[in-house]
């Protein structure tokens, strides 16, 4: 009996052990799959972000400023936002016109990268459209500003009228929306059409004066007293090319030569930084090159990229142009703090100051992120390494709808705010080089075709592609 309770006893514990052995096995494998699980995690998490990533993410905020940020009753661009919440007097709702036109275009990026629907787009066009039919015009140009009534903000005492320059940012982004809106619908052809009638309502010819140069402005107050005839290379490609290929107040392609080109002076060019920079960026002045605006606002739709004419290959000059800005940066003849090969860009932006016009010979050792990440066509391995910096190291110095305007490491400065002229090339430019569909789109109108033609450019042939 004794024998028998014994085996069952000694039974008894085998038992417990085997099971308690397969527990502790279980349990190892167990943990051991836990832990294989969240070393996978880790490696996962750690992998740095890719460079197309960035540049969503970057695109993705920069379009919310034309789209959250939109002035509300017309859903066009805010001239500013500022995060902080202080404005210069009544600035908060003022409308910009140039600003405008580039985010127009930022939002075709935005559908194109899926951040909103075709539907939405063509619903905030709607909107657009018979806010800028009823608006102030001065014999069909807008001013630089627009209350959100459509009135006109005066920009200044004398700039109370129609802004020619700022006229054409919004043109070339309208006909960049007329490109992509292309389907035979009711909706979409009733805003193709007025969009040309808008188009077709700037009156070029009116603004030369009678003479062979465009003027930026007129006022119904003060006439031409701003007297402010636009010759030699700057920002203002685009005016002169739609004024050539208006279909109803044209240009004379003498305007053009005389006018923009100087009669041949604009071709005067120096080498600065061991780089030409193929026109003469200034007419009165000896500075050798300009912000980097100047190859961003004219060519968010216009394509440098194979453009040419008697003056210039316009590709070779924006890319030297932004190599320029490049090399002084690397070179750092100043000795700024943070300037070198992943911070760089000079360009006119809010400053220590208030607001000033960066460049290499005008440098104040602030850094405005639309510079280099807007020359993302030109510089593409220079832009991302900028754009990667921003992103890992200065991300402080990054806000809701994307790097704030400029800052100064220098000088320990920055602010939390925006400009729409800063922030519209960034999505636009960027998407140019990742597709071209601003190009291709603005490149295949007719009418523009019709004046590059007139005044003896070649040009590429926009590629057949569907952005339906």
């Amino acid at each position: 009996m004794l024998i028998l309770n014994m085996n069952k006893f000694f039974k008894l514990v085998l038992s417990l052990v085997l099971v308690a052995i397969v527990l502790i096995v279980e349990g190892c494998n167990g943990r051991k799959t836990e832990n294989k699980e969240k070393k996978s995690k880790t490696i996962v998490e750690s992998q740095p972000i890719t460079d197309d990533e960035l540049m969503d993410k970057v695109q993705r905020q920069t379009f919310d400023y034309f789209w959250d940020g939109a002035e509300p009753n017309s859903g066009l661009a805010r001239e500013r936002i500022h995060l902080d919440n202080i404005y210069p007097s009544h600035d908060q709702d003022i409308i910009t016109i140039g600003g405008s036109g580039f985010g127009l275009m930022a939002i075709l990026v935005g559908v194109e990268r899926g951040f909103i629907t075709r539907e939405q787009a063509l619903e905030r066009y709607e909107k657009v459209i018979p806010f800028l039919e009823k608006a102030d015009r001065f014999h069909g140009a807008w001013p630089h500003w627009l209350q959100p009534s459509g009135q006109t903000a005066p920009f200044s005492k004398k700039d109370d009228g129609g802004d020619l320059v700022e006229t054409s940012f919004l043109i070339q982004g309208l006909l960049t929306v007329k490109g992509y809106f292309n389907s035979d619908n009711d909706r979409e052809q009733q805003l193709r059409d007025r969009i040309q009638k808008l188009w077709e309502g700037v009156e070029f010819d009116w603004y030369t004066k009678g003479e062979d140069v465009l003027y930026w402005h007129w006022s119904p107050n003060y006439n031409w007293e701003m007297n402010f005839p636009v010759g030699g290379y700057n920002e203002a490609l685009i005016m002169y090319i739609l004024g050539a290929a208006s279909p109803t107040h044209p240009i004379k392609k003498e305007v053009y030569e005389k006018g923009w080109a100087l009669n041949g002076e604009i071709t005067k060019d120096t080498t600065y930084y061991g780089l030409k920079t193929v026109l003469n960026h200034y007419e009165h002045d000896k500075s050798p090159v300009g912000p980097l605006f100047w190859a961003h606002y004219s060519y968010l739709g216009l394509n440098p990229n194979g453009l040419s004419d008697q003056y210039a290959d316009y590709w070779k000059l924006n890319q030297n142009h932004a190599r320029i800005h490049y090399k002084h940066a690397v070179a750092n003849p100043n000795n700024f703090k943070g300037y070198g090969k992943n911070c760089w860009g000079l360009t006119s932006s809010y400053s220590m100051d208030g607001y000033s016009g960066h460049r290499p010979d005008h440098d104040l050792g602030v850094i405005s992120p639309t510079a280099a990440l807007s020359s993302m066509p030109y510089t593409p391995k220079e832009s991302l390494d900028f754009l990667r910096y921003m992103y890992t190291e200065q991300d402080s110095l990054i806000g809701k709808y994307g790097p704030y305007d400029a800052f100064s490491l220098e000088n320990n400065w920055s602010l939390p705010r925006y400009l729409a002229i800063d922030q519209g090339p960034i999505p636009v430019m960027i998407e140019n080089y990742r597709t071209g569909m601003l190009w291709d789109l603005f490149m295949r109108n007719t009418d523009l075709q019709n004046g590059l033609n007139k005044l003896g450019f070649t040009h590429i042939k926009s590629k057949d592609t569907n952005y339906n």
